[in-house]
């Protein structure tokens, strides 16, 4: 009986086995326990936290707190750990002279609400920097940071204030470099 193929199973070529191994030398060509190189977290004890302080004068919201963001999370570190906590403080000084682009500033729209019924309020971008200019980074880096645990973490090492002053000198923060394209002025 021919199948369906056409092929005879005897026309097919023969391809030799390999030849069976001794278990010793099976042994030798398996990884030894340990000598592989295994990517191992960072342990919370042996991270180096650094403070880092950013002036927002004429910087684009967007282009600044995404490089905030960044730092918070980690990822300038080559010990980034997606799970862990392995960013660094941020201080951001002159908030109330961040900048956006565009009509953003008379059309750009806050909300929040109180949780009661018909407890909504809108605030423009003006009305918002006028009142709290910190509130305005916070929620754009917030944005930025996952929306979990984690996030909440790594917010709490933001600090945000409105003039040139603030409270952490103690740290040394050093000033962040910041992408020459997050400047408003040309």
């Amino acid at each position: 009986m021919v199948p369906p193929h056409g092929r005879v199973l005897r026309d097919l070529p023969c391809v030799p086995l390999a030849p069976k191994l001794p278990q010793a030398a099976l042994r030798e060509r398996l990884p030894q326990p340990g000598a592989m190189n295994k990517t191992t977290p960072p342990s919370i004890a042996t991270l180096d936290r650094q403070w880092y302080v950013v002036d927002a004068a004429d910087q684009t919201l967007g282009r600044l707190a995404s490089e905030v963001a960044q730092v918070l999370r980690g990822k300038n570190k080559p010990t980034y750990t997606p799970h862990l906590d392995t960013g660094d403080f941020v201080v951001v000084i002159n908030a109330d002279k961040v900048r956006v682009s565009g009509n953003k500033a008379t059309q750009k729209l806050y909300r929040r609400h109180s949780g009661r019924p018909g407890g909504m309020k809108t605030e423009s971008f003006e009305h918002l920097q006028a009142r709290l200019p910190e509130r305005i980074i916070e929620k754009a880096i917030k944005g930025m940071l996952p929306h979990n645990a984690l996030g909440r973490q790594l917010f709490r090492k933001l600090k945000v204030y409105k003039g040139a002053d603030h409270p952490h000198t103690a740290q040394q923060p050093q000033p962040l470099a910041l992408d020459p394209a997050a400047s408003a002025v040309q």
